[in-house]
């Protein structure tokens, strides 16, 4: 069972599936007591953040003028990059982002007033319906997740028996933190991983302007080079003759 929409007209399902294997590859809960800071008041403030939003776990169905927390939100999970398969070694590849998003209904004629009152905010129009959606990321003061690290994570998946072989980490807050900093919180990442026969995962994705080069089997870091700005797709790989050198 999960919670039901109050939004006048609208009907969701009673249940949603739920699978076993694998396990959930990140969080699917999150409490105000989860409130991350970098120092007592920033934990407060996003632990006041949490609890001030109404959620019901994650299949929270928005409300009209009432706040809720989408956890993983819109851009959590896998996304648009999609996965990696390696069929020799029946191994999967998937690279997750782990961040809330507050998500509210406005009804139409609200809408001209909300956009007067905040023009930078995110609002879908959803034409054809009696409401708009305002999205925004659940972000600190200082422009970092309230949620705890990792925010970003690369996870490889035994296909044989649904395991989780390994998880790591993906990506630094060194291009999006107040300070440059290389610390390996693990960020937000959009385009998916490519797996080369020899057992290399190539990556740009992060939120850091980095390529990487991962070992399939242990998830260790073996290379990394830097871009001149954000790599938010999915690598490409090819060679020109079977004889000759393989580029990416």
């Amino acid at each position: 069972k999960v919670p039901q929409s109050n939004v006048p007209g609208e009907v969701t399902s009673p249940t949603q599936p739920f699978p076993v294997a694998p396990p959930p590859i990140i969080p699917h809960t999150i409490s105000p007591e989860d409130g991350w800071g970098m120092t007592s008041s920033g934990k407060k403030e996003s632990r006041d953040k949490i609890a001030s939003l109404h959620f019901e776990g994650i299949y929270t169905p928005p409300r009209v003028n009432e706040p809720i927390l989408m956890f993983p939100g819109n851009a959590g999970g896998t996304n648009w990059g999609g996965v990696s398969v390696d069929p020799v070694r029946q191994t999967l590849i998937a690279n997750m982002s782990i961040v809330g998003f507050v998500v509210t209904l406005i009804p139409r004629d609200q809408v001209d007033a909300v956009k007067q009152k905040e023009p930078k905010a995110e609002i879908g129009p959803q034409n054809g319906t009696p409401y708009a959606a305002r999205r925004e990321t659940l972000l600190s003061s200082i422009q970092l997740p309230c949620n705890p690290p990792p925010w970003g994570t690369l996870t490889a998946v035994d296909l044989n028996d649904g395991s989780i072989k390994w998880q790591i980490p993906f990506g630094t807050v060194r291009d999006i933190a107040p300070v440059p900093l290389p610390i390996n919180y693990g960020v937000p990442n959009l385009g998916g991983p490519v797996t080369t026969a020899s057992g290399l995962i190539f990556i740009a994705a992060a939120l850091d302007n980095y390529i990487r080069a991962y070992d399939i089997e242990t998830g260790k870091e073996l290379w990394k080079g830097r871009l001149p700005a954000g790599g938010q797709a999915t690598p490409m790989t090819y060679r020109l003759r079977k004889d000759s050198k393989q580029f990416v």
